[in-house]
């Protein structure tokens, strides 16, 4: 016998299908491209065996009360690379690639550590997508917006002892020094070795009594090199010798050997007991002058490799990184220290009218001009005290309605803080009238190193804070640039990245 039907029974009502709202990152997207907001990525390495790549959102409008400023800036990791066995010690970022596309170009980023070896990675250039990834669950709340375009190429095993400096002075080359002595060539294209510049050992001179090298041992190794801006000519300066070797990058053949004098190693606070070893070295953007960064100073040379002047900052402490900076050619060069203290100092290296270069022959006998100490960012009065490894200075794309200033500096200290500041290239013009001369400059950093303040050196204090990230690694080196084009959409960031393999590397295959 059948069920009946029960009398009075409902039929269910249809389902209803509700229509997907727009998410609040495509709700805000701005349509005018100069009122978009700037997102820079920032790449970070430490003696925890990790690459760390952060993105820092800064928007095109922030207001001017310094207090609300950390508030707008927000950060994302977007990768955490386990890349090698031991401390990481350098970082190089290479060109974008040549495309028309500002969305389809990528950078090669290339790491070296202690154990010897050379990572690479392919980075994308466009911020990725805000909703692409939801918010992991972590102890630390932060947001995560990971970019599967970014991956590993592979390694590299020219070298035999551990990275010291890479650069890749084109898309097409890669320098990488080492502390067996040596600096290769490699071509990007096919990542062979083309050639390798071998520097003499230097010989064992003065070694401390507590030293514990095994017998037979010297300190050696490349410290730092520095490509003219030409691509001809090479400066490296190395461990265990106090002198400078010029290269010539065309026949792979040494060029000349300049020896450091020792009343210039004394201008520059190397005393007796010093290493007297050049750590850095770097070209401005003309290739008409390069410095030569001691631990504790630096001097200036001309196209003559004769000395020009010397930089010490005050009140003295160590030097840990010196860079030039962009677009400050149209009035005159001015190079940025970061220092042990936590501050940023900026010297102008145009000397004054009344000073006049030393000649090699009255070197000994008079000292050379001092470059003026025109500003400085961070330090105590802006509750910066930990020691700053390593910086970089990134340059704004000029727009009419933008407030964040020329260019952006994104620094690491060893405590694991990254710090993003915004700087006015026209805060560090000089005038002329107030400006100390040559012999005052002397005198003047000397008051100010007894009193050992940051307010007694009467420094203008400069840049802003826009916000503060903490990696939780201990900070070693630091590398950045600005990410073009627009954010990717949630559907399109999941495509395959061997796609565009091929139209990247036959970008390469060109040069």
């Amino acid at each position: 016998m059948g069920k009946r039907k029960r009398e009075g029974a409902e039929e269910p009502a249809p389902a209803t299908r509700f229509k997907k709202q727009p998410t609040a990152v495509n709700q805000t997207t701005p349509t005018d491209p100069s009122q978009a907001p700037t997102t820079i990525q920032i790449i970070t390495g430490s003696y925890d065996r990790v690459l760390h790549g952060i993105t820092a959102t800064i928007p095109r409008e922030i207001p001017s009360s310094t207090s609300e400023d950390a508030h707008h800036v927000s950060f994302a990791d977007t990768f955490l690379f386990a890349a090698h066995a031991s401390a990481i010690r350098c970082l190089a970022l290479s060109p974008p690639s040549d495309s028309t596309e500002p969305d389809s170009q990528k950078i090669i980023l290339a790491s070296g550590s202690t154990d010897e070896r050379i990572q690479l990675y392919h980075l994308s250039t466009r911020p990725p997508p805000a909703d692409a990834n939801p918010l992991t669950a972590n102890l630390s709340g932060t947001t995560i917006t990971e970019n599967p375009k970014n991956r590993e190429l592979g390694s590299l095993n020219h070298h035999s002892a551990t990275i010291s400096a890479l650069h890749f002075p084109s898309r097409s080359k890669l320098l990488s020094a080492a502390e067996d002595n040596t600096i290769a060539v490699t071509r990007t294209r096919d990542w062979t070795a083309l050639f390798t510049i071998k520097a003499p050992i230097p010989k064992p001179a003065g070694r401390p009594s507590g030293d514990t090298a095994a017998p037979g041992e010297v300190p050696a190794g490349i410290n730092d090199f520095a490509v003219h801006p030409s691509m001809k000519l090479m400066v490296s300066v190395g461990k265990g010798e106090r002198c400078m070797r010029l290269w010539n990058l065309v026949t792979g053949k040494k060029a000349g050997v300049l020896n450091f004098d020792r009343g210039l190693l004394q201008q520059v606070g190397e005393g007796k007991h010093s290493s007297g070893e050049g750590r850095k070295v770097g070209w401005d953007a003309e290739g008409e002058e390069f410095f030569v960064a001691y631990e504790r100073g630096a001097v200036l040379y001309g196209m003559d490799s004769k000395p020009r002047a010397r930089i010490l900052p005050s009140p003295p402490t160590k030097i840990h990184q010196c860079r030039y900076l962009p677009g400050s050619a149209a009035s005159d060069n001015t190079l940025a220290m970061s220092t042990e203290d936590g501050r940023i100092v900026f010297f102008s290296t145009k000397l004054p009218s009344s000073a006049s270069e030393p000649s090699s022959t009255s070197l000994k006998a008079t000292a050379i001009p001092q470059c003026i100490q025109i500003a400085q960012l961070g330090g105590r009065a802006a509750s910066v005290s930990g020691r700053i490894k390593d910086f970089e200075i990134l340059q704004l794309p000029a727009t009419p309605t933008a407030t964040l200033g020329d260019v952006l500096i994104a620094t690491g200290s060893s405590d694991g803080a990254v710090r993003v500041w915004s700087l006015a290239l026209s805060d560090l013009q000089r005038v002329d009238e107030d400006e100390p001369t040559a012999k005052d400059a002397p005198k003047a950093n000397g008051a100010a190193a007894e009193n050992g303040s940051a307010a007694a050196t009467a420094t203008k204090q400069v840049g802003r804070l826009l916000g503060t990230y903490n990696t939780g690694n201990r900070i070693t080196c630091l590398t950045a640039f600005v990410m073009t084009g627009t954010a990717e959409e949630a559907d399109g960031a999941l495509e395959d990245p061997d796609k565009e393999e091929g139209a990247s590397s036959s970008s390469d295959d060109s040069e």
